[in-house]
């Protein structure tokens, strides 16, 4: 079923405001896998009637893989036509559920003159959880590991709100052996997505997933596109991509409500 969604040109031209600007970003716009995430959360968000727009093709790259790969140039020029959109249109709060996008948004923009409320997709349902504005189904309680992503962990101190979620859903949180301030990346960090690893004895790809593994779950959670590829693509390659299935927490919450 097509959604349809209003743009903030469209709302504009209306003379309103919604409450939120939905941050798609280059994953949820692009990649198969993630456009699921950026579907979920979007019927999430009408369902439960929240005002949103999205940017549509006047959304471009924040620039942060620009930046991370040392080209500042290019960052600033993505940076500040994208600034220029948003004070246009008078935006004042952003969610997104990347948290590369996320951290650019809400810790970097400013310095350009982009000053806004920004929100990971976690933090918003996990309150709209805590407020009981999300109907549960009855299910079986089933056990849900929990993956931290750099950017939204340690980079902005994010660690309760995705479990939160989880153990709000009524799942039994399995925390994995390495957590939190000591969570393992990815392997995606940095722009490291977008080349070849450094040669070295271990893969931390390869690590981060046996982890997974061996905490014995059948789903694992997580909240950034880059860390859905890195983590597929590390259980495809031990032979469990059937056994444990990876979705995001928007996800994991739209196969949980009414």
């Amino acid at each position: 079923m097509e959604l349809k969604i209003r743009t903030m040109a469209e709302w504009a031209a209306s003379g309103e405001s919604p409450e939120f600007l939905f941050w798609v970003g280059c994953a949820g716009s692009f990649d198969d896998r993630h456009k699921k995430v950026t579907r979920a959360f979007c019927e999430i968000l009408q369902n439960l009637q929240i005002s949103f727009a999205v940017l549509g093709t006047e959304e471009s790259c924040t620039g942060d893989p620009a930046r991370r790969s040392g080209n500042e140039f290019l960052f600033q020029m993505q940076a500040m036509s994208n600034i220029e959109v948003l004070n246009m249109y008078g935006v004042k709060k952003i969610v997104t559920a990347c948290p590369h996008c996320f951290h650019t948004l809400k810790n970097e923009y400013p310095d350009l003159g982009g000053n806004y409320e920004v929100i990971h997709h976690s933090t918003l349902l996990a309150e709209l959880l805590a407020q009981g504005k999300i109907q549960l189904k009855e299910e079986e309680k089933e056990a849900v590991a929990y993956h931290d992503s750099c950017y939204l962990g340690r980079g902005n101190g994010i660690y309760e709100a995705p479990r939160n979620i989880i153990q709000g859903l009524k799942k039994e949180l399995k925390e994995l052996k390495s957590c939190r301030t000591k969570g393992l990346c990815c392997g995606a960090g940095g722009a490291q997505v977008f080349k070849e690893p450094e040669p070295g004895n271990v893969d931390i790809q390869s690590k981060r997933s046996q982890e997974i593994i061996d905490s014995g779950v059948q789903k694992v959670a997580l909240a950034c596109p880059f860390c859905m590829v890195m983590i597929q693509d590390g259980l495809n390659k031990h032979g469990k991509d059937k056994e444990i299935q990876v979705v995001d927490l928007a996800e994991l919450v739209q196969q949980t409500m009414i």
